[in-house]
């Protein structure tokens, strides 16, 4: 090799000459193998906290079969996607969940779970997703003012004593005489089975709170004596004093023949 060739040859080529072919093949298998691609980061799963996990526990026993593993719900029970806590804490609370007969109405009960476990599902479903009422605060409202919103939505149906009535196709609304005033807003917010919702635009929480005040003293009635009939109103009791009042006649007659 001529010195003329010498400088005619690049960098690589003179290295390539005086290693050998070797170098070569290890230099196209280095340039064909591609550079390992970087692992992923895992996905970060949110943590439940320990009311959830607790409620996760009691959902998979109690509520799944009907409602599906991640809530989405299934052919025997909807989905408790999106309800919000008011709903859960509400059907919980008043023992209407789990049903007891899967085609019959939801009717108030004992409740199936304690206190804190009802907290722990509340806080469990809640994990689905949002997007429903959260459980309202109540406190004292002007009676008065409750007394007219209750007679104007609320009397049709619960009647004006608050014991319910028959509704249409077999359907009841329920008394409310054992609601608590959490129980009686959160229906008032949630709008369970015929009950129509009202937002916090249809009744604010200043009427919210004259309504449940209402309600109380609809459960604390002033009675001055005599014997309470569940206040029917003054037309059934006035029927009940009337056959009371010929139930006595005929006996005054009875007794009155057997005389001598």
């Amino acid at each position: 090799m001529t010195a003329r060739t010498r400088r005619r040859l690049t960098p690589a080529a003179m290295l390539l000459t005086v290693i050998g072919g070797g170098v070569v093949l290890g230099q196209v298998a280095l340039a064909e193998t591609p550079a390992p691609s970087p692992t992923p980061a895992p996905t970060a799963t949110p943590s439940l906290s320990a009311d959830a996990l607790r409620g996760k526990q009691l959902y998979g026993s109690s509520c799944a079969s009907c409602h599906g593993q991640q809530g989405g719900g299934t052919q025997r029970g909807p989905t408790l996607v999106g309800v919000g806590r008011a709903s859960t804490d509400f059907y919980l609370s008043t023992g209407r969940m789990p049903l007891k007969q899967e085609e019959g109405q939801a009717e108030r009960g004992k409740p199936a779970f304690s206190r804190p476990d009802i907290d722990a599902l509340v806080a469990y479903v809640d994990t689905f997703g949002g997007g429903g009422p959260g459980i309202p605060s109540v406190s004292g409202g002007d009676l008065a003012q409750g007394r007219s919103l209750y007679l104007q939505n609320c009397a049709g149906c619960h009647s004006s004593g608050g014991v319910g009535y028959a509704q249409v196709g077999g359907r009841t609304a329920p008394s409310i005489l054992s609601s608590t005033p959490e129980q009686v807003a959160e229906a008032v917010r949630v709008g369970p089975g015929l009950m129509p919702q009202f937002s916090d635009r249809a009744l604010d929480q200043g009427e919210l709170d004259a309504v449940t005040t209402y309600v109380e003293q609809l459960q604390r009635p002033i009675d001055r004596g005599g014997w309470r009939l569940g206040r029917l109103g003054p037309v059934a009791e006035t029927a009940v004093g009337f056959v009371g009042v010929a139930l006595m006649l005929l006996v005054i007659r009875r007794l009155g023949t057997r005389a001598p």
